[in-house]
């Protein structure tokens, strides 16, 4: 996992010179060759100094990689070593991390942490390919697009009705490595609800913007008309207009011809909510998305108490089951991955694009922060959650009670979203 990581993040970082690593100052998004050293000091500061109180591997790491101390704004500025130096300091620790275990079985601490900074790495390989995007660099290169399959093509329209009952919000013990906020399972009551079998497309979203949805104030609440005319949103961030109808759409460095019949992407939390008003429709809770996702119909449709670790069962995600792993380097069609369908028939919960949910991130009963205490608990109250994983997730790290979570004005990311009949 350690070295399947690694080579991620190296392709993210291949064939840029120093200014595409460095790239403008922005809010949301890092400077690529401050994050790919911050990603060195995570792994050396929870295990090689966290468990062996090793000395650092590099003397000034702490004043330049540390997130919790280094502010953002600062990053562009500190001086931070050149690549074949961060490169090196890499792969100092990596080599550090391997012979540390040396063939022999880890502890049940030294499992929990591994995980947790191979997963961290993960992560923000996923930034990097939406870092990428963002700043209009050429699209990268993943040895793992040569497995991609051709999965199907067209939209997949309709609902499917989800049964009531209790259900278990959040992750169960003893399934594996769990991040502090999806601790733990606890029953809420949920009540039928009919879902969309598919998020919703690039062409129903085009609908929306041809009859004047980001100029209706009817179908934006207080919060999302400020978004809107604060930065004068008229359309999905990377598209371009030709003509009535007509629009391409920029993919890393090059613009494309709008695909209809995939999800859209790159729509935040307010743009998904006000197409939702537009459409009569709603945003699911995530406790809606979890149910349709993870649960399965009892023989007289009602919710079972049986929850899947993935939509389709126990079996760990394949190249047939989902659009992960960056395998086709993009979205696909929203029919795509039928193989993939929840019990109760929903498509692509997860992989492709991130769903956006109506609910705020907050924490479940009982939580309490793990030992990367700065990951979930400054973030309640001030995000959304988002399920589901995105074409650029790795599947080793996403099930069906992964939450993620953004600030309801990023688009950056890649999320779409689903709806729910009122």
């Amino acid at each position: 996992m350690l070295g399947d990581a690694r080579a991620r993040t190296l392709e993210l970082v291949s064939g840029l010179d120093q200014d595409r690593l460095m790239g403008p100052q922005s809010e949301i998004v890092n400077p690529l060759l401050w994050e790919i050293g911050h990603l060195a000091w995570f792994h050396e500061h929870f295990i090689l100094r966290g468990l062996d109180r090793a000395p650092p591997q590099l003397a000034v790491a702490d004043g330049l990689y540390d997130s919790a101390r280094v502010p953002h704004a600062t990053r562009w500025s500190i001086p931070l070593p050149a690549l074949p130096d961060t490169l090196a300091y890499m792969a100092r620790v990596q080599a550090a991390l391997v012979r540390r275990l040396d063939g022999r079985e880890p502890t049940a601490q030294e499992a929990e942490l591994y995980q947790l900074v191979t997963f961290h790495e993960d992560m923000h390989d996923e930034a990097f390919t939406y870092t990428r995007q963002t700043l209009g660099y050429p699209q990268p290169s993943f040895a793992a697009s040569a497995s991609a399959r051709d999965t199907g093509t067209g939209p997949w329209p309709g609902d499917v009705a989800v049964g009531g009952g209790t259900w278990q919000l959040g992750a169960e013990p003893g399934g594996g490595f769990v991040f502090d906020n999806e601790k733990w399972a606890h029953p809420v009551s949920v009540a039928t609800f009919r879902i969309a079998r598919a998020p919703v497309t690039n062409g129903e979203f085009a609908a929306f913007v041809a009859d004047g949805g980001y100029r209706n104030p009817a179908w934006w609440d207080a919060e999302g008309v400020r978004w809107r005319d604060g930065c004068g949103a008229a359309h999905p961030v990377y598209w371009t207009p030709h003509g009535r109808g007509d629009w391409t759409c920029r993919r890393f460095d090059r613009d494309e011809p709008l695909a209809p019949d995939q999800p859209v992407v790159h729509v935040n939390w307010y743009e998904a909510n006000a197409y939702c008003r537009w459409a009569g429709r709603r945003l699911p809770t995530e406790l809606e998305w979890e149910a349709a996702a993870a649960g399965a119909p009892t023989p007289d449709g009602k919710l079972s108490s049986i929850k899947r670790p993935y939509p389709w069962g126990d079996i760990a995600p394949t190249p047939g089951h989902a659009n992960l792993d960056g395998g086709h380097l993009g979205c696909v069609d929203v029919a795509a991955y039928p193989e993939g369908d929840s019990a109760w028939g929903c498509r692509q919960m997860l992989g492709n694009v991130w769903e956006w949910t109506a609910s705020p991130f907050l924490p479940f009963p009982g939580f309490a922060p793990d030992a990367y205490k700065e990951y979930s608990e400054p973030a309640f109250g001030t995000r959304k959650v988002l399920r589901g994983g995105a074409w650029a997730t790795r599947a080793r790290m996403i099930d069906t009670a992964y939450r993620n979570f953004f600030g309801p004005e990023r688009r950056d990311v890649f999320a779409g979203f689903r709806t729910v009949a009122l």
